[in-house]
């Protein structure tokens, strides 16, 4: 057996050796970003953020205007002229935007909540302060100055978990629009010394054009992402140490369904407390006790039938939410069955949690999580398990990574949990090695130790992963190769699937049309080639894509699929088409949605048979004005047999979700959510109020229904037209940040 996997691991690195022979090199790694540091004017009188560019320093600001297309295509002049000035004293960096607009009346904006940006027209820096090409803060406006802010890693992907606190104005006039930026130096972490040097790149979003611009230029042959970027100089910066503390009190009190009446469940209310220290200015430590102890908003419904791994739930938990950038690991693809080394969502009730993230030094990268969990006895507790109850899981997690030259890397984890004897460790490597300017190379290696309570021996697995990437501005090829025993845990993780030796493939050829309709035409396929450990079964999965960009944010995608899966040692079709697209059609109204057809799978381990079905969902927002949207989705599933095409199953929500946005701070929202599977209506009121996070008020009232109703002469429910009230509940959470 060992033999045979090495055999596999080998054929693997050959592969992805092949695949770099062939495909075209673009010579020596080079930083392609500017090559002269610009220093940024130091001012003694800072700018009053109100959106008017009619400030003295803005006269006298460091300016850049030399701004080129990034999508539909690359190094294009821009459609608006786009310029962005900049300053900063000891304690602030300031930024200002003057975007041109050719037909103002157009341009997409509305009064959002924090973060909720992402629909409308905007403009955003993005500060690598460390200056060392692997990623960093992103600051974002929309024309009214609403922000948007999180973390970007070195491939360009963005993540608007992380927040922090900066002024913003924007203003709307009759040619275009402008807006500006304070951000405080103690909203950052770089590295404190006389003269910094920070990579910087600016990039701006017209919707109803698709287009996308940048500042300085960006050539998918020209290697990361951040070593593209312009590099500024700031002198004397004052470091300020940060220190932070939020106290939170929860309250609750709810009412559920019980012998046709309605009885309370009780009242429960909970004080939390989260401290934040800036050790140095780029290392800190969080610690709370008690943090997030309620989800503010359910999360959407899904489809939670015949699955056959669970379902991965986003993290909205504040706590959590910073600093996560960081536990990402290489070979993170598609195709990778190991979604995630570290998932907060496993740490499900914590009692108390110690959070460190940020540097040693100038290439080290330290990430540190501990937090004990209250679930595992809780459930004991109500199963009558008394030997458990009460007792909590522990959870530690450890992350470095070594920095080199651009966005390459060397790294490891290291994870443990362990609850009432049993326990699950895992330790590994990972890395990313720049080849060139068009192409990277990553692995990771992983090995599990997982020990059930009172067994007798613990098992061990572990996890390979390689991954080659190639991109141009006309191909992008993306080549892994994944070995998976079939003991291999993660506990602290999410993994879908084990026991494979896995190929996947992508390859994409893109188009650029001499048409203002087809800005861009795209043609890949994604394919998979899998065996299947246990049964010794091969399967493969083959997907065919031509995808339309157009105007208006307008895609439109054609699939064709030929594939199957091995479940239970047999071998299934997942054979079909499918067809998928998304348009602001107006200025008010954005649609999206798409039908498929396949075959599938009925997941059940002792007699699972082939099926066939539908899939279609549908999402309509609706904005009248720029304080109200109002959005409805739909999601339908079914499955029939395919031996006799008989209904098994069919699975629908619908989702109405309704916001009035008072101003930037204060909102009030209602969600509708029917799920004709299990028969249940959700209906949920939330208000709130955001000063500046951390400083926050809700007020929500919740209930649910289903269509049931209680006999009293049978002393139990049955099924019925007419929806029962089952629960309701009513939270109040308020959070205050002392900000030192």
């Amino acid at each position: 057996m060992k033999r045979t996997i090495w055999k596999n691991i080998l054929a693997g690195v050959w592969i992805l050796v092949a695949l770099a022979a062939f495909l075209p090199a673009a010579g020596e790694i080079s930083a392609a970003g500017p090559a002269a540091t610009v220093p940024v004017y130091r001012t003694a009188t800072p700018p009053v953020i109100d959106g008017k560019l009619d400030d003295p320093v803005w006269q006298q600001a460091t300016r850049f205007d030399d701004f080129l297309t990034f999508k539909p295509d690359f190094g294009k002049p821009t459609s608006e002229k786009t310029v962005i000035l900049m300053a900063y004293d000891r304690t602030h960096i300031y930024f200002a935007f003057d975007c041109r607009d050719s037909e103002p009346a157009r341009i997409k904006a509305s009064v959002a909540k924090r973060d909720g940006i992402d629909m409308d027209d905007w403009i955003g820096v993005v500060l690598d302060t460390f200056g060392d090409q692997q990623g960093g803060y992103l600051f974002e406006v929309n024309p009214l100055g609403i922000q948007l802010d999180g973390m970007i890693n070195a491939d360009g992907n963005g993540d608007a978990s992380f927040d922090t606190v900066w002024e913003s104005k924007g203003c709307i006039h009759g040619a275009g629009y402008c807006a500006e930026m304070a951000v405080p130096f103690k909203s950052l972490r770089y590295p404190f010394k006389k003269k910094m040097t920070m990579g910087l790149l600016v990039s701006r979003f017209i919707g109803r054009k698709s287009e996308q611009t940048s500042f300085p230029g960006l050539r998918p042959e020209g290697g990361g992402l951040m070593s593209q970027a312009q590099r500024i100089e700031l002198n004397d910066v004052k470091f300020e140490r940060p220190v932070e503390f939020i106290p939170a009190l929860t309250y609750d009190r709810g009412s559920s369904q019980d012998e046709g009446r309605m009885r309370s469940t009780g009242r429960n209310s909970n004080f939390s407390l989260t401290g934040k220290l800036g050790l140095t200015s780029n290392l800190t430590l969080d610690a709370s006790y008690n943090p997030d102890f309620s989800q503010v908003e359910t999360d959407a419904g899904q489809i939670d039938i015949n699955l056959r791994s669970s379902i991965y739930y986003q993290e909205k938990r504040p706590f959590f939410l910073e600093g996560m950038e960081n536990f990402n690991f290489a070979t993170a693809m598609e195709a990778n069955t190991v979604g995630a080394i570290v998932y907060t969502r496993s740490i499900v009730d914590p009692l108390l949690g110690l959070k460190l993230t940020g540097k040693v030094g100038s290439r080290n990268v330290l990430s540190g999580i501990f937090a004990l969990d209250e679930y595992p006895g809780d459930v004991a507790a109500e199963t009558g398990d008394s030997e458990l109850a009460g007792r909590n899981a522990a959870f530690s997690i450890l992350r470095y990574k070594r920095q080199l030259d651009q966005d390459s890397y060397v790294g490891g984890f290291f994870t443990d949990r362990s609850f009432a004897g049993a326990g699950n460790r895992v330790g590994g490597i990972d890395g990313r090695w720049r080849l060139n300017n068009t192409s990277y190379f990553e692995y990771s290696l992983f090995r599990s130790f997982s020990r059930e309570r009172d067994a007798e021996r613990g098992r061990q697995g572990h996890s390979l992963g390689l991954r080659y990437n190639f991109s141009s501005r006309r191909w992008n090829v993306d080549a892994g190769f994944f070995d998976l025993s079939s003991d291999f845990r993660i506990d602290t993780g999410y993994v879908t699937r084990t026991g494979i030796t896995m190929v996947p493939l992508f390859v994409q050829y893109s188009m650029y049309p001499r048409s203002k309709f087809f800005q861009k035409i795209d043609t890949f396929w994604w394919s998979y080639h899998l065996l299947d450990k246990p049964s010794d079964l091969f399967e493969t999965y083959n997907h065919l894509v031509l995808r339309l960009n157009m105007p208006r944010q307008t895609q439109v995608r054609f699939d064709a699929i030929l594939g199957n899966e091995v479940f239970a040692a047999q071998r299934f079709s997942l054979s079909g088409w499918r067809v998928r697209g998304y348009t602001q059609l107006l200025k008010q109204l954005y649609l999206e949605g798409g039908y498929r057809r396949s075959d599938r799978i009925f997941y059940d381990e002792e007699a699972p048979f082939q099926g066939k079905g539908n899939t279609a969902d549908l999402f309509l927002l609706f904005q009248p004005f720029d304080r109200l949207s109002t959005s409805l989705g739909l999601s339908y599933y079914d499955f029939h047999r395919a031996s006799d095409n008989q209904k098994v199953y069919d699975y629908t929500i619908w989702r109405s979700r309704t916001t009035f946005q008072v101003n930037r701070n204060l909102f009030f929202r209602g969600i509708l959510e029917y799920n004709n599977y299990w028969k249940k209506l959700n209906a949920d009121f939330l208000a709130s109020f955001t000063y500046i996070p951390g400083t926050v008020i809700y007020v929500g009232y919740g209930s649910a229904y289903q269509k049931l109703k209680w006999s009293s002469e049978d002393r139990d429910y049955f099924p019925s037209d007419d929806f029962l009230q089952t629960r309701r509940s009513f939270f109040f959470k308020a959070s205050y940040l002392w900000r030192f």
